[in-house]
């Protein structure tokens, strides 16, 4: 009995140490507004954005693209000795434009979009489609794809999953309330059931993107924009409530912030909200000249109108919504 109460013991302690212990993307206090994250090494003035961590917290994965938006490329850091080390692209990107990773629960299946094709030796595809791939180890598995109900004739974005695996995706796919609507898939037995849109109270005549479902499906965080202008895009949040989902509510400031907000995610332990904004933290700020260094490194580091990557206390968010 006695040996048994010291295994029960250390089972628990080992649990609780492995709930507890510190994950790469904690900080050092409290973020009560959104800040710039990792500033150097994953910010660093490219357009770097869509950040998803593995459930250990110390594996990242996000996006980064040229200027004009072209060629999504998906880079790699790991939190290791008190650093995230220097980004590199991950094993299984770089030749496709791919985006919109995303960790599922087991920490190991990543889900993407990509517009590689589906059989090798075919050309590149015109649309993108979702993908998943597993890490092994050190490396990653061979990426396969999602066939239908998730993937149609049409493009499909930001897949997110909620803990018993329904699928929420965007979608352009016919059927929908405009361009582009948030669909979901039920996982039934191992298999996805047919797509169903998320219906008109979050869907409108204009676009509605980058969904992330709450991990026990009770709130709803996306992106929105009147028209295919990305310029115009901010985040909502909308609650699953009775069975229903509620009006969809505009994030306030400094959560949205007049330019760009995109690609939500929460955290697994419910600590950070993550997004990504083209905010300009130097805009209306210039009081006299600047040298050219000054400038220089002004248009050459984070936080200067193209993307970077936001983190704030999630305690935060929900404080502003009351």
């Amino acid at each position: 009995m006695k040996m048994l109460a010291i295994f029960i013991l250390f089972l628990f302690v080992c649990s609780t140490t492995t709930a507890d212990s510190p994950k790469g993307y904690d900080a050092s206090g409290p973020l009560n507004q959104p800040t710039i994250f990792a500033e150097g090494i994953i910010s660093t003035g490219d357009y770097d954005t869509h950040p998803a961590f593995s459930s250990d917290g110390n594996t990242l994965l996000f996006v980064k693209m040229a200027p004009d938006l072209s060629k999504w490329t998906i880079f790699e850091s790991h939190f290791e000795g008190g650093r995230w080390s220097t980004p590199l692209i991950a094993g299984f990107s770089g030749q496709y434009w791919d985006a919109d990773p995303y960790f599922a629960k087991d920490g190991k299946t990543v889900y993407f979009i990509s517009n590689r094709p589906i059989k090798e030796g075919d050309p590149q595809k015109r649309d993108f489609d979702i993908w998943k791939v597993e890490r092994q180890n050190e490396s990653w598995s061979k990426p396969v794809h999602m066939e239908p109900p998730i993937n149609s004739e049409a493009s499909e974005y930001y897949p997110t999953l909620t803990d018993d695996g329904t699928m929420y995706f965007g979608s352009r796919r016919s059927g929908g309330q405009g361009a582009s609507d948030i669909w979901f898939s039920k996982l039934e037995n191992g298999v996805y059931r047919t797509a169903q849109n998320l219906g008109a109270t979050i869907n409108t005549a204009g676009n509605e993107f980058e969904p992330f479902i709450a991990f026990d499906e009770s709130f709803l965080i996306f992106m929105m924009t009147p028209s295919e202008i990305l310029d115009e895009g901010d985040l909502y949040i909308s609650y699953h409530q009775q069975g229903q989902w509620t009006k969809p509510v505009k994030l306030p400031e400094p959560f949205n912030s007049g330019v760009t907000e995109f690609s939500p995610k929460v955290t697994r332990d419910l600590k950070y909200f993550f997004f990504s904004s083209t905010r300009n933290r130097h805009a209306g700020k210039f009081t006299q000249p600047e040298t050219t260094d000054q400038m220089m490194k002004r248009i050459r580091e984070a936080g200067n109108g193209l993307a970077d990557i936001y983190q704030v206390d999630f305690s935060a968010l929900q404080e502003a919504l009351k």
